[in-house]
């Protein structure tokens, strides 16, 4: 068994040879690749790609992959004394993205928003042998490459301060991440923020499918709005923005504004 890298959005899978199809591109939410199936064996993608990786806040890494992969997402690791927390993954790591993890602490607790935020997930389970891998119970049909061993329901605190919240909507199971002591909150792709090259936000907008502009249910927004609303915090993170200009109250706006009038994908200007 190895593990293939889908070379049209990334998404990895663990299989006896290059696997038939792809679950996250064959999905509504997602183009299939118009060429056909490619999938990248570890080993090519190994020596094809490197990373890099910041510190863009106090104690909260970023780790990216280059030349971009699949989606091109951002794997967080938060560092605390006791036990740092990985949530989403870099589409790979490279060794010297490893080494670095291990220099900072390693991770002690594993979890992602969805498929479009787990990247290879897979290699920090097998580096760092986490004692807490959550996946909410919903999304489980997706984590074929790597070992889930804390599903959860609605709510799971990770660690002291850090809770993960089922939201559903864009996936069934999709969750995200309140670090109560930081006030962040990696919201997987509950929200989508625009920024301009700089990294400056510029609008937010919330949606089950932006690129095919498939909008959000009412229920579905309200059950954002239902976990946002008791949460306090001043910074929103995807799977691929860091958005300190996106605030809980920024955040209630733009789904009481989504409630407001019949469904439909908007961008919101900040």
């Amino acid at each position: 068994m190895s593990h293939y890298a889908c070379a049209n959005c990334g998404f990895w899978q663990l299989y006896f040879t290059s696997p038939p199809d792809c679950p996250v591109c064959t999905d509504v939410r997602n183009d299939l690749p118009q060429d056909g199936w490619r999938f990248l064996p570890e080993a090519e993608v190994a020596a094809s790609h490197s990373g890099k990786m910041r510190e863009i806040a106090p104690g909260l890494w970023a780790f990216t992959t280059t030349p971009s992969l699949g989606l091109a997402g951002t794997g967080w690791l938060s560092v605390r004394n006791d036990g740092n927390i990985a949530f989403e993954a870099a589409p790979y790591y490279s060794p010297e993205m490893l080494h670095q993890l291990r220099a900072l602490g390693g991770v002690r607790f594993l979890s992602a928003s969805h498929a479009h935020g787990y990247g290879a997930l897979f290699q920090l389970q097998r580096e760092f042998t986490p004692e807490v891998v959550a996946i909410q119970r919903e999304d489980l049909s997706m984590t074929k490459a790597f070992r889930v061993n804390a599903p959860f329901d609605d709510r799971l605190e990770l660690a002291p301060g850090y809770t993960l919240h089922h939201v559903g909507g864009h996936y069934d199971g999709q969750a995200a991440l309140h670090d109560a002591a930081d006030r962040r909150f990696f919201c997987g792709d509950m929200f989508k923020i625009d920024q301009d090259p700089a990294g400056v936000s510029q609008a937010v907008s919330s949606h089950k499918a932006f690129h095919k502009d498939i909008p959000l249910t009412h229920a579905e927004l309200r059950r954002y709005r239902e976990v946002i609303a008791p949460l306090e915090f001043d910074t929103v993170l995807t799977p691929f923005e860091f958005a300190p200009e996106v605030s809980r109250s920024v955040a209630l706006a733009v789904l009481d504004e989504a409630l407001a009038r019949p469904p439909g994908v908007k961008r919101i200007a900040l």
